[in-house]
């Protein structure tokens, strides 16, 4: 039997969740910082349509002392699906009130576009989003590895746009160094699992072979450029493993010392103590937005291992590639689409093939930032959201891309994974190959079948629009206070909290 639930309105209290009204930011008042620094994935699931049980009443409670302000001094906005959620996007609206904006971890592997008042677009991959605030300083923490040459490129591509980067951009002298030597034993890396299975699909730039060489401990950091003989002496025994590893190996280590003695002058006024300055910053009531790069999903310990990143883009992460303790934290901001993609290889339970899938990776226009790679289109997967939202302590939801779904006549939403031999499973699991024979249970809901581009407040959304995002808020006990509807900046709704 097939039941088409259509979702009620929800009606739930919001505890320890603070909204925003239409005009609501209160501007951090605060001098100018100078940023100079001290010195320096498989098989598809089987699908059907089955009879669902109705997810259960909201955890959520109201609580008195609910301002109708969103104002947290520290902001942390985090992807809970495989990455390319539009993070950025969300970044750039807040940062224009944060006169700090950090990523924790993650390299160029991360793509976030964005977009000016003007509606100029930027694809940025090491910088933070909130470069666009000419008033914001950017970090970038110790959990970042860096290819300084492609962060030198992007400085250079923001300020030929007119976006000025010197002086508002701190690099943590604790960051590792990522070299060409690692895009180097990537793309090697991945030479020998082709046609095992066993591919990655990764970017090729190098991420996990920089975070290995620091979980090695032969990694070099930013802080290693003040001593540039010390320095190469590194980074020859950095290349003799990669040498010893691989037959094809090739890489001029004597030439990348060379370039880097340039490097080390150039990067120099960009270095700083950040852990130290993150928390001087929020002791002194500063206002912080900390943006992250890739998503939970990606994540080495709660995602799809081995098809992961090579990082933590959850919550945790966060703490340890900045510096700052969890107590600081004022919101945990969850970017998810109100559909999901995944780039690479790894399992996927909601994903699409065939004219559906073609069609809303085109209306999406769902290809890589970073690689151009099609992304794989696939269906709101609620089991996975509701997992993300655990691990980190969401606050608030921001659904995102609402309007790529909108010529659709109905709507599915994984709601559940039912193991082979007939029992549902409790959560997201771990074991890849169960995931990939695990059936998927849907709720079939109504699309809304008119252009929702143009529409700039809740009221305005179609009724099964408001239904759809008020089923994810039900589900996941987590305020969807953003919705968004199409590329622009202004291209956002927000839901009132008691709607």
């Amino acid at each position: 039997m097939t039941t088409v639930y259509h979702a009620p309105s929800c009606v739930m209290g919001l505890n320890m969740i603070q909204s925003m009204s239409k005009n609501g930011y209160v501007r951090s008042s605060m001098p100018h910082r100078n940023g100079t620094g001290t010195g320096l994935f498989g098989r598809r699931a089987p699908t059907h349509r089955v009879q669902m049980r109705r997810p259960g009443p909201s955890s959520i409670v109201a609580s008195a002392q609910e301002s109708d302000v969103f104002d947290p001094q520290v902001c942390v906005v985090l992807g809970t699906q495989w990455g390319d959620e539009g993070k950025g996007k969300l970044v750039d609206v807040l940062a224009q009130e944060y006169g700090i904006v950090a990523r924790a971890q993650g390299g160029a592997n991360a793509g976030h576009t964005i977009y000016d008042t003007e509606g100029n677009k930027y694809k940025l991959h090491l910088i933070p989003s909130g470069i666009l605030n000419p008033e914001a300083t950017c970090v970038v923490g110790n959990g970042v590895v860096v290819h300084l040459p492609g962060l030198f490129d992007e400085i250079k591509g923001l300020e030929e746009r007119g976006v000025k980067v010197e002086g508002r951009l701190i690099i943590s002298d604790r960051a590792h160094l990522l070299f060409d030597m690692h895009k180097e034993i990537d793309g090697l890396r991945e030479s020998e699992l082709s046609g095992t299975g066993k591919q990655i699909g990764t970017t090729k730039r190098g991420i996990g072979p920089a975070y290995a060489s620091k979980a090695t401990r032969n990694g070099i950091r930013v802080g290693d450029l003040v001593d540039m003989d010390s320095f190469a002496e590194k980074l020859r025994k950095l290349a003799l493993d990669g040498q010893k590893r691989f037959e094809d190996f090739e890489y001029d280590v004597e030439g990348e010392i060379e370039k880097y003695k340039e490097i080390a002058q150039t990067v120099a006024p960009y270095v700083g103590d950040t852990v130290n300055l993150i928390n001087e910053w929020a002791n002194a009531g500063e206002k912080i937005l900390i943006e992250g790069a890739n998503a939970t999903l990606l994540d080495m310990d709660f995602g799809t291992y081995p098809f992961v990143t090579s990082s933590n883009p959850s919550i945790g992460g966060v703490l340890t590639g900045l510096g700052i303790a969890p107590t600081k934290l004022g919101a945990i901001i969850g970017v998810a689409k109100a559909y999901t993609t995944r780039v690479g290889a790894g399992p996927y339970p909601t994903e699409l093939f065939g004219d559906l899938a073609d069609t809303l990776r085109e209306v999406g226009a769902e290809y890589g930032t970073t690689t151009g790679r099609p992304r794989r289109i696939g269906w709101l997967d609620m089991v996975a959201l509701k997992y993300a939202s655990q691990i980190n302590g969401l606050t608030h939801l921001n659904i995102t891309k609402l309007d790529v779904l909108s010529d659709l006549d109905e709507i599915k939403v994984g709601v559940a994974y039912r193991h082979p031999n007939g029992t549902l499973l409790p959560s997201f699991p771990s074991n890849l190959d169960l995931m990939e024979r695990c059936e998927v249970e849907y709720e079939v809901l109504p699309g809304w079948k008119e252009d929702i581009s143009k529409v700039r407040t809740w009221e305005d959304l179609p009724e099964a629009a408001q239904k759809y995002v008020e089923y994810i808020e039900d589900a996941t006990g987590v305020h969807c206070k953003w919705i968004g509807v199409g590329p622009g900046r202004d291209a956002l709704v927000e839901k009132p909290r008691n709607a």
